[in-house]
């Protein structure tokens, strides 16, 4: 079957972004996860991190579904919801400056900045049974104690429509084995839905650098509810205002903790390419 898709960035967060709206190619909702996987995988498919799925919806402007490169369904992504904005702009999909896009994680708001996309991310999560996390205490959880390997990490704990475990590290992360600890972390017992996992070092009181290994995707160049998250955690720990440039290693975000309890990322997306998939031809691990 011949799907027609649109290749998407932001900072090198990648997607493949497949226009839903009124249309069928012959894959049923159950075979998402699969197909995900498939056009996701570098080396079989397009090669991406996540999977976006544009629709209709009932209760907002349009609906984003997210999968990553592991097949799972995820809640939210902010570099994908950016680029999945532009998609619906540059196509005249609507005229409104500000969009409201359904997801898992709620009504989410990407409006126009420029030539870049602002994104009202809502209110941060602190209690443990909604991020989820399996730490009795009160929130908010900051730098809970965590044994992984040979390492105690200190571990802040918030969800931004989904979980993340954030670590601020003395040592330059730019050496740090992010794929080694990441992975274990992710998969930790103390998270029932997996996490996301950001390594933070603190530059000043308006920028932090950070690396970030998404659930289901391993290490990525830039994570949107992940530098959100990040910048949450950094102000909860006195290190830095409400304010902040957050440095991946695609480029930067900036993110602002308003009065109103709302988190706004801003940051660049990027189209690069159109084209048409034959799927029936793109099986991992097996011959074309």
């Amino acid at each position: 079957m011949k799907i027609p898709f649109t290749k998407m960035h932001g900072l090198g967060n990648d997607f493949i972004l497949i226009d839903r709206r009124g249309k069928q190619f012959g894959v049923r909702s159950s075979e998402f996860r699969e197909l995900s996987k498939n056009l996701c995988h570098r080396r079989f498919g397009i090669g991406a991190d996540q999977m976006l799925l544009l629709y209709p919806s009932d209760t907002a402007d349009f609906k984003m579904k997210i999968f990553n490169a592991d097949g799972g369904e995820v809640e939210m992504c902010g570099n994908g919801i950016r680029c999945l904005a532009k998609y619906i702009w540059d196509r005249g999909l609507s005229k409104k400056k500000m969009l409201e896009i359904e997801t898992l994680a709620g009504i989410i708001k990407p409006e126009q900045a420029g030539k870049q996309v602002k994104v009202d991310m809502g209110e941060p999560v602190f209690e443990p049974d909604r991020i989820p996390v399996t730490i009795n205490q009160s929130p908010p959880i900051i730098d809970y104690p965590l044994k992984i390997k040979d390492r105690e990490f200190k571990i802040t704990c918030v969800s931004m429509g989904n979980p993340h475990a954030v670590i601020f590290l003395d040592e330059d992360i730019a050496k740090f084995p992010v794929h080694v600890y990441g992975a274990e972390i992710e998969n930790h017992k103390l998270f029932p839905k997996r996490t996301n996992v950001e390594f933070v070092n603190v530059i000043n009181k308006n920028k932090v650098a950070m690396r970030v290994w998404e659930r289901g995707s391993g290490e990525t160049m830039a994570c949107g509810t992940g530098a959100s998250a990040t910048g949450v955690a950094s102000r909860l720990k006195g290190l830095t205002g409400r304010k902040v440039t957050v440095k991946l290693l695609g480029g930067n975000l900036v993110i602002e903790w308003v009065e109103n309890n709302h988190i706004y990322m801003t940051g660049p997306s990027v189209e690069v390419f159109t084209g048409v998939i034959e799927y029936n031809k793109y099986k991992v691990g097996k011959n074309v």
